[in-house]
């Protein structure tokens, strides 16, 4: 064996011999260091559900509390992009009932993006936590597809593209 042949079977840490015969060779397992993958993850989430579920007796003032769930919107931030999803033009329509009830049409810049089902997530749980707000049902949308015209002034300026 050369010196090199050697060194690579130093550096290996786990040796399987190899089997003898066909039915040895279904009987080798190898060992699992990692739990199981779960089937969906949260990148797949394309909906979240926010809020207490409990309505207001009297109707609630809705644009009082659209103007408070956009401000919300404004803290939610997409972790790669340092400038807000509601800035950054993600948000397409947020819809508020008399009853507390309010609907959220979203998108994200590319429909891979690794933290799409967080963000859908956090939209959902902040919105839901705005005075007023008894469910808020965040849907993930694709049409029309998001494109840099919908970024506001402030976000082009931000990142350097005005």
């Amino acid at each position: 064996m050369s010196e090199q042949d050697a060194d690579i079977e130093a550096l290996k840490v786990n040796k399987i011999p190899a089997p003898a015969s066909r039915d040895q060779a279904s009987r080798v397992f190898l060992p699992t260091f990692l739990p199981p993958m779960p089937t969906t993850s949260e990148a797949d989430i394309s909906e979240a559900y926010g809020g207490s579920g409990v309505k207001s007796e009297a109707p609630i003032d809705t644009e009082a509390v659209k103007a408070a769930i956009i401000e919300t919107l404004k803290t939610v931030y997409d972790p790669e992009i340092p400038v807000n999803i509601y800035e950054l033009g993600l948000i397409y329509d947020v819809v508020v009932e008399p009853d507390g009830e309010v609907q959220i049409d979203m998108t994200l810049t590319a429909p891979a993006c690794p933290v799409a089902g967080m963000l859908v997530k956090e939209v959902a749980d902040k919105s839901g936590d705005v005075p007023g707000v008894a469910t808020s049902h965040v849907k993930l949308v694709w049409d029309p597809p998001w494109t840099k015209e919908r970024m506001s002034e402030d976000a082009l300026l931000e990142l350097g593209m005005l």
